[in-house]
C-alpha cells in the first residue's frame, strides 16, 4: 500500500514515510557503503554536509536536492533511490513548468523563509540556464552517492553528452554602446541631497568593480578595502593591486587601474575616509547608505543592479540587453567578464589571478591590462 501524496516541506524538517525513505530502493547498492546513511534523506544530508562551511554552495545544493527529493516522493510516489533514467527526463520537464503551480511555486513570486507555511520549493519560473545548473548539481549528487557505495548507478549518466567541445570563445561582454548607456544612466542619477549623492557614488563605484575589476558579487561582498596594496615594479613605478578571496576560497590578484583608484578615492572621501585605504583595513568594498560600516550582503548587492532596468523605459535598449547588465548570471557576475571586452583579452586579467605571488609576468599584465582599462575609460568619458 502506497503512502498518500504529501505536501512539499523543507529538507530541514522533512520526515519520509517508511515506503518512500529509500531503504529498499531499486537502485540501492548492495555492497559495502562508505557512508552511514541507511535512507535517502540521510544520504542527501551526508552529501550536503561536505559543503556546510560554504554558505552559497550549500544553499544551492540543498535547493536542487530538495526539489528532486520532494518531486520524487510527492509527484511520483517513489523514493529517490528508485529513480530511473526515464524519471529524470520527466523531472527535466517538471523544472520547466512545475505543476500543480499552487503546490510547488510560492505566491506572488516571493521567496518566503523556510519556516513560513507559505514556503514552496520554487518562487519563480526557472530559465534554461537555471534548469541546466539544476541538472548539473543533481548529477553531482548521484555521482557522489554512487562513489560512496549508496547507489548502484547514476541514472543521469545515460543522458550526459560527452562530445568533444572546442575551446569556447569569449563572447559574454557588453559592447561599448551598451556600457556607455549604463554610464550615462549612472551619471543621470539625482545628486541634490547628501543621500542621493551617496547613492550615486556607490553605484558608480560598484559598477567600477564589476567593469574594471571583473569581480563577482560574492567577491564584492566578501572582501575589504584593505585588500588593496601598492608595489613598485622594476621601473620604479607604483602599481596598485586588489587581493581577492574568490570562488572556492581561491586567492587572486586583480590589477587596479588608475581609473579604479580614482573612483575608489572619490567613494571613500564621500564616506569621510582617506582617499587611499591602509593595508588590512577592514572597511567593506561597498557600504550601505548612511553611517553603517557593515558589509552589504550578496542579496543587498543583487537589489542594486536590477534598479538599472529603468534604463529600458527611458532608452532604446532591448530587455535582453539590459538583462546582461542587471540579471544574475550563472557565474554571478552582473557585468559579466566586462574586463575582457572591447578587443582586449580577459586572459591578461585572468593571468593576474592565477598565482598568489607577484611575478614579472603579472607586473607586465598589470601594465597592459590596467593601462588599457584606464585609456578606454578616459576615452569613453571624452566621447
Amino acid at each position: 500500500m502506497k503512502t498518500a501524496l504529501i505536501a512539499p516541506r523543507p529538507l530541514d524538517v522533512l520526515e519520509l514515510p517508511a515506503d518512500l525513505d529509500g531503504r529498499d530502493g531499486t537502485n540501492r547498492a548492495r555492497g559495502h557503503s562508505q557512508i552511514a546513511a541507511c535512507d535517502d534523506l540521510a544520504a542527501v544530508r551526508a552529501w550536503l554536509a561536505r559543503v556546510a562551511d560554504k554558505k552559497t554552495t550549500f544553499e544551492n545544493y540543498r535547493k536542487e536536492a530538495e526539489r528532486l527529493l520532494l518531486w520524487a516522493i510527492v509527484q511520483l510516489g517513489k523514493p529517490l533511490s528508485s529513480l530511473t533514467h526515464e524519471d529524470l527526463q520527466l523531472f527535466r520537464q517538471f523544472l520547466n513548468d512545475p505543476q500543480p503551480h499552487a503546490r510547488w511555486v510560492a505566491d506572488d513570486g516571493r521567496k518566503y523563509p523556510r519556516h513560513d507555511p507559505r514556503w514552496r520549493p520554487f518562487y519563480r519560473t526557472l530559465g534554461p540556464s537555471s534548469q541546466y545548473q539544476a541538472m548539473v548539481i543533481i548529477n553531482a549528487l548521484f555521482a557522489w552517492l554512487v562513489e560512496a557505495g549508496y547507489l548502484a548507478g547514476n541514472p543521469l549518466s545515460l543522458s550526459r553528452q560527452r562530445a568533444r567541445r572546442s575551446k569556447p570563445r569569449i563572447t559574454r561582454y557588453l559592447d561599448r554602446e551598451l556600457w556607455q548607456e549604463v554610464k550615462l544612466y549612472i551619471d543621470s542619477l539625482p545628486k541634490d541631497t547628501p543621500r542621493e549623492r551617496e547613492r550615486y557614488l556607490r553605484a558608480r563605484w560598484l559598477f567600477t568593480l564589476f567593469y574594471l575589476g571583473g569581480l563577482r558579487i560574492s567577491e564584492v561582498s566578501g572582501n575589504t578595502m584593505g585588500c588593496f596594496f601598492c608595489r613598485r615594479d622594476a621601473d620604479g613605478h607604483e602599481r596598485w593591486w586588489l587581493e581577492v578571496l574568490g570562488k572556492g576560497d581561491k586567492e587572486g590578484l586583480v590589477p587596479a587601474s588608475a581609473e579604479m583608484m580614482v573612483e575608489l578615492g572619490r567613494y571613500r572621501r564621500e564616506r569621510g575616509l582617506s582617499a587611499l585605504p591602509s593595508r588590512h583595513e577592514d572597511t567593506p568594498l561597498v557600504l550601505p547608505l548612511g553611517k553603517s560600516m557593515k558589509p552589504l550582503t550578496r542579496a543587498a548587492l543583487h537589489t542594486i543592479g536590477p534598479k538599472f532596468s529603468s534604463v529600458v523605459r527611458t532608452r532604446d535598449i532591448s530587455r535582453s540587453q539590459i538583462r546582461r547588465i542587471c540579471s544574475r548570471a550563472p557565474n554571478d557576475r552582473p557585468v559579466s567578464r566586462q574586463t575582457g571586452s572591447h578587443r582586449y583579452p580577459i586572459e591578461a586579467f585572468r593571468s593576474c589571478r592565477l598565482r598568489r605571488k607577484l611575478s614579472a609576468r603579472q607586473v607586465h599584465s598589470h601594465k597592459n591590462a590596467a593601462s588599457f582599462a584606464t585609456n578606454r575609460h578616459l576615452a569613453m568619458h571624452r566621447a
